[in-house]
C-alpha cells in the first residue's frame, strides 16, 4: 500500500514514490506505453507527477503529454510540478531565473499542462546572473496569485540554499519548501552540506535518479556489453548515465546483490528503500517507462533497513 510523507515543514503530502518525466515522456517512451504507465501510477496511489519546461524532444513536449495523461483526473487528487532555468529559445531572456523568464515560463507551462496552478515550481538550477532577491520575489508573487503553491529549487549549492532561506525570512516571502537534488547509492554528494542545510531550514527533499539511471537495478553487469533495449543502449537518452556505468560502480552493484537477496528484495527495491531511509526525503522520483517497473518499485514502500543492513550496504559501496 502506498504511503505518503509531508514535504519539509509544509502540510503537503506526496507519495513516497513519485513519477518523473525527464528522459521518458515526450522522449523515449512510446505514447501508449507512457499513458499506461501514468494510469498504473494512479492505480498504485502515486499522487506526485514531476515535469519541467525543458523535458521532451522539444521544450514543452513532456508537459503537453502529462496534460493528456492526466486529463479527467480530479486536479485536487495529485501534486503537479514544473521547472524553469534552462534555455527554451534563442532569445537572451529565454533562460535563467529573471522575473521576466520565470513569469513567462510559468504562464506557458500552465497553458501546456492545462491547469490553473502547479503545486510546486522549481528553480531548475541556481542562476548566478540574477539577484536572488529578484528570483524569490517573482516566485512569491506567483504564489500570491495562486499560480504556484510551493517554491522549490533543484541542484542548488548549499550556500545558496541557506542564503535563499535567509532572504525569504528577511523579506517576509513564502519560504523555499522543497529541494530536488540527485541522490542515490552511487551519488551521495548532498550528504556533507546540502542535506544538513535542508534539515535545518525545514526544506523537504524529492530526490531524482534514485536508481542511478537504472544502474542500480542490476541490469548492467561487469565485463558485459550493454543489453539491447535498455536506456544505456538508447543514444537519445544515455548521455546522462555514462558516469554511472563504470567498472567500479558495476562491482559495487554486484556486492549489493546478496544483501538484496537476503532481504527478499530486488536491487531496485533495495536502492529505493535506502534512499527512503532518510526522514527528510519525502519522495523518490523514478523515471519508469513501463507499468511493470512501477509495480516493482512501489514494493520498496514500507521496507525498513536495520543498522546491520545499512552497515553491510556501506561496506558493499566502499
Amino acid at each position: 500500500m502506498m504511503k505518503y510523507r509531508k514535504v519539509g515543514n509544509t502540510g503537503l503530502k506526496v507519495s513516497e514514490i513519485s513519477l518523473g518525466s525527464w528522459l521518458t515522456f515526450g522522449t523515449a517512451t512510446e505514447r501508449e506505453q507512457a499513458l499506461a504507465t501514468v494510469r498504473r501510477a494512479l492505480e498504485l496511489g502515486i499522487n506526485h507527477f514531476d515535469c519541467a519546461d525543458i523535458y521532451g524532444h522539444r521544450p514543452g513536449a513532456a508537459e503537453e503529454f502529462l496534460a493528456e495523461a492526466l486529463r479527467g483526473v480530479p486536479r485536487h487528487t495529485y501534486v503537479l510540478t514544473t521547472k524553469a532555468f534552462w534555455p527554451v529559445g534563442e532569445g537572451p531572456n529565454d533562460r535563467g531565473l529573471s522575473r521576466k523568464h520565470i513569469v513567462e515560463s510559468v504562464n506557458r507551462s500552465l497553458k501546456r499542462l492545462g491547469t490553473d496552478y502547479v503545486d510546486i515550481f522549481y528553480c531548475h538550477r541556481y542562476d548566478p546572473e540574477t539577484p536572488l532577491e529578484e528570483t524569490l520575489r517573482a516566485i512569491d508573487d506567483l504564489i500570491r496569485q495562486g499560480k504556484v503553491l510551493y517554491a522549490g529549487i533543484s541542484e542548488w549549492p548549499a550556500v545558496q540554499i541557506a542564503r535563499g532561506a535567509r532572504i525569504t525570512r528577511q523579506l517576509g516571502l513564502n519560504p523555499i519548501a522543497v529541494n530536488q537534488p540527485i541522490y542515490n547509492m552511487l551519488d551521495r554528494k548532498i550528504e556533507p552540506e546540502v542535506l544538513p542545510v535542508c534539515r535545518e531550514e525545514g526544506i523537504g527533499l524529492v530526490v531524482f535518479s534514485p536508481l542511478a539511471q537504472g544502474v542500480l537495478t542490476g541490469k548492467y553487469r561487469p565485463g558485459q556489453g550493454v543489453p539491447e533495449g535498455t536506456r544505456a543502449a538508447d543514444e537519445r537518452v544515455n548521455q546522462f548515465m555514462q558516469r554511472f556505468l563504470t567498472e567500479a560502480n558495476l562491482a559495487r552493484v554486484e556486492r549489493l546483490r546478496p544483501i538484496a537477496a537476503r532481504l527478499g528484495l530486488t536491487l531496485a527495491q533495495l536502492a529505493l528503500a535506502w534512499v527512503l531511509r532518510l526522514p527528510e526525503v519525502a519522495s523518490a522520483l523514478i523515471g519508469a517507462t513501463r507499468p511493470e517497473q512501477l509495480d516493482e518499485n512501489v514494493r520498496a514502500i514500507g521496507v525498513t533497513l536495520s543498522a546491520e543492513d545499512l552497515q553491510d550496504i556501506e561496506a558493499a559501496l566502499a
